[in-house]
């Protein structure tokens, strides 16, 4: 009986211990937004008295652009990841485009176009826009770019860099503000001429366009205003970290059908996925060429 009794204490015990455990560990696991384990202070941006894209003043006392600006501002802060990443590829991309753009004559702003556009990656819309600047097959054809099922120069960042500034050009000829010249950029310049003529409104603010184009200027500012002042909306990068130039490669001229790019690649000491790294204008593993044109293809060292 008092075996019972021992072994029944013992047991009582053991569960009031696990008890105490469990309701110990319970008491450390946040079970609302004030323990929360993870330490955050998401605050709301407050707005500068003045900005500015490509000298032309935004009127932000207007409160319809102060509040579609903040909107662009605090989604593109908290997008860390993709912020982050364009801090890095800019160190590698950026220079170029400033040094091509001071020589074409357009605004160090519009490069932020094409971190909106395609977050300074060969990538390729739903619609099949393509490349950096994400170009559709037609325009890049009147710019002078090749695009074939073989060859696609959308994807060739220093060739298509040339033809966004013959396109920016030509879009600043016709609306003559380059904020709308960003609008037309995102709509088609078609799209923004009828909007102009029907709404009698030619200042991009007034302007009543679909969702996209309504928040695309103010993307590019938010865009702009962090990456310019990356540390004021707590992005800490060390310019090191960046991703380094891919200059060091040197230049192979061919005018014929290349069978095997695996091959060439073999017999210019790289692998495959090297040479299209250096050169994404190549679409697939060979390259027809009956008419003898000259193309360039970068060997890297």
């Amino acid at each position: 009986m008092k075996n019972r009794i021992d072994k029944r204490i013992t047991i009582g015990i053991g569960c009031f211990l696990i008890l105490v455990m469990f309701l110990l560990i319970s008491s450390k696991t946040p079970t609302s937004r004030y323990f929360d384990s993870l330490i955050q202070k998401i605050v709301p941006i407050p707005l500068d008295s003045k900005y500015y894209f490509a000298d032309e003043i935004i009127p932000i006392e207007n409160f319809d652009v102060s509040e579609r600006l903040e909107r662009e501002l605090l989604s593109n802060t908290y997008q860390h990841t993709s912020t982050i990443l364009h801090l890095k590829l800019a160190k590698r991309y950026f220079p170029f485009i400033e040094e091509v753009f001071e020589k074409e004559g357009i605004p160090d702003d519009l490069k932020y176009l094409a971190v909106a556009e395609s977050s300074l990656r060969n990538s390729m819309s739903s619609a099949g826009a393509k490349g950096f600047w994400q170009f559709m097959n037609p325009t890049a054809k009147e710019l002078g770019l090749e695009v074939t099922e073989f060859v696609d120069e959308r994807n060739h960042f220093e060739k298509s860099t040339f033809a966004a500034c013959q396109y920016l050009k030509k879009i600043k000829q016709k609306f003559g503000s380059w904020t709308l010249v960003a609008a037309a950029y995102n709509m088609g310049p078609n799209g923004l001429q009828s909007a102009i003529e029907e709404q009698k409104e030619d200042n991009y603010y007034d302007l009543n366009l679909s969702d996209e184009t309504n928040r695309y200027v103010f993307r590019i500012l938010a865009i702009k205003e962090i990456m310019q002042n990356p540390e004021k909306y707590g992005f800490y990068m060390d310019s090191h970290l960046g991703y380094g130039k891919m200059d060091k490669y040197k230049s192979v001229v061919i005018d014929t059908t290349i069978e095997s790019l695996a091959d060439f690649a073999h017999d210019h000491g790289i692998t495959y996925r090297k040479l299209k790294l250096y050169n994404p204008w190549l679409l697939k593993s060979s390259l027809p060429n009956k008419m003898r044109k000259v193309y360039e293809i970068r060997i890297p060292d």
